[in-house]
């Protein structure tokens, strides 16, 4: 038997996700010879993580099934005493970058690969907040099924637990690093009042993530792709492939990973949507098996995100999303040109390598992003009411925008580089008690 974490990252009232994962932490527990440790980390405000602290109380906990609930005290607790213990330079930003004031899609999940590692899993599994899980025949459909069916074998081993395969023979001695699906329902990225009301924006907007170089096809077929996940074909039946998994086929509310994460970890940036989503490809890059399955999670929008405030602050996530790409289309373009050399001979990733493509691409000239800058004003403008409102909030703050944006990809190499030792730290260091 061995321990694997079931995470849910959180700053929002999820009382529902929260007791949906129990029941799939139990379902794990039954199913495999597995100890389960249930994440909750939550940043949430007192009343919603009282809330969440009378589901975790209430709910069934099984043989086997062990659940932390953290608030952000705890968390920093924990954090403290690892970054001590690492020895790192810059101690005080090292903290800022795992447990930052605003919203960091990437360092909530870097926290729960430390403590996955403290508590002595061998694979982390996230969920998010704002998703559900498919029915069939009144039962709720797991992703968890898939990932411990196939994660850390040897691909040539998984090949009998899956569907099909499409994997080049020369990689079956490799590890299966990744097991994800993807999501059914709303839009990943909350855009779709953009697509209904004006295409030919919408269109604008979403083509600004591709890399500048790219084709008007190019271009077109990205848009037709982008965060739309599986669509909404209702879940009938388990498909499963082995194979180098597209990035543009999983959902960060819906994937497992195994031995890369210790490696490497998820850029920190504040207030950027698909900040989180580095791993995926990285393991893609670098040649390393995974499974894509079809337990696609069921995306929803919460209430907040239609509040005049909501609205403001994710547009400027997803602002700083088209910023980011500058600097990681250039990396992605570096990785996948080292491919098969970003591994030693044990099929590991190589964080040196992947730190230098981080620091050269921290050197690139910026007139690539004032352009998208640019393009996101005319658009916003275009389409009136509170997205012109928005539009002057860019204005106003475009300067610090791209200085924000060269920022993070600095800290992203730094924390890079302290990865290793906050790992090893973290295998010595207790989690604190719920």
């Amino acid at each position: 038997m061995h321990r694997i974490c079931l995470t849910l990252p959180t700053n929002r009232a999820c009382a529902a996700t929260i007791s949906a994962m129990s029941k799939e932490a139990a379902y794990a527990a039954e199913h495999f010879d597995v100890e389960v440790h249930l994440l909750i980390l939550d940043s949430s405000e007192e009343h919603e993580f009282a809330e969440h602290a009378d589901v975790v109380g209430e709910v069934e906990r099984p043989a086997h099934v062990v659940v932390h609930h953290l608030n952000e005290a705890a968390q920093r607790d924990y954090l403290q005493r690892v970054i001590h213990r690492a020895d790192v330079i810059k101690p005080d930003l090292m903290l800022d970058l795992m447990l930052p004031d605003d919203v960091s899609y990437g360092a909530c999940t870097n926290r729960a690969f430390l403590i996955g590692s403290s508590l002595g899993c061998r694979s982390v599994h996230r969920r998010d907040s704002d998703s559900s899980y498919q029915v069939l025949n009144g039962e709720p459909v797991f992703p968890i099924h898939h990932e411990l069916g196939s994660l850390g074998k040897r691909a040539a081993d998984a090949a009998d637990g899956v569907s099909e395969t499409a994997l080049d023979p020369v990689h079956a001695d490799r590890p299966v690093v990744l097991v994800g699906g993807s999501f059914v329902g709303e839009l990943s990225v909350d855009i779709s009042e953009v697509q209904r009301i004006d295409p030919r924006t919408y269109r604008d907007i979403v083509s600004l993530w591709a890399p500048v170089g790219w084709s008007e096809e190019e271009k077109q077929q990205l848009v037709d792709e982008s965060f739309k996940g599986a669509g909404t074909e209702a879940f009938s039946g388990d498909r499963s492939t082995l194979t180098i998994v597209d990035p543009m086929r999983v959902d960060m509310c819906n994937i497992s990973f195994q031995q890369v994460y210790e490696r490497v970890p998820l850029p920190p940036a504040t207030n950027t949507i698909g900040s989180d989503y580095f791993l995926m490809h990285l393991v893609a890059d670098a040649g390393l098996p995974g499974v894509l399955h079809n337990r696609n999670i069921v995306n929803f929008y919460t209430r907040e995100r239609r509040t005049d405030s909501g609205f403001m602050a994710y547009q400027m996530r997803l602002t700083k999303f088209f910023l980011s790409m500058l600097y990681f289309n250039f990396i992605y373009g570096r990785m996948a040109a080292a491919g098969d050399s970003l591994l030693d001979d044990r099929h590991h990733v190589q964080a040196s390598a992947v730190v230098e493509f981080v620091r050269e691409s921290a050197l690139l000239d910026t007139e690539e992003n004032v352009q998208r800058l640019n393009s996101l004003d005319r658009s916003y403008r275009k389409l009136g009411g509170r997205y012109a409102a928005f539009a002057d909030v860019l204005l106003s703050r475009s300067r610090r925008l791209l200085e924000e944006s060269r920022r993070d990809i600095e800290d992203f190499a730094l924390l890079i580089e302290a990865w290793e030792p906050l790992m090893r730290a973290s295998r010595t260091t207790a989690v604190p008690r719920s």
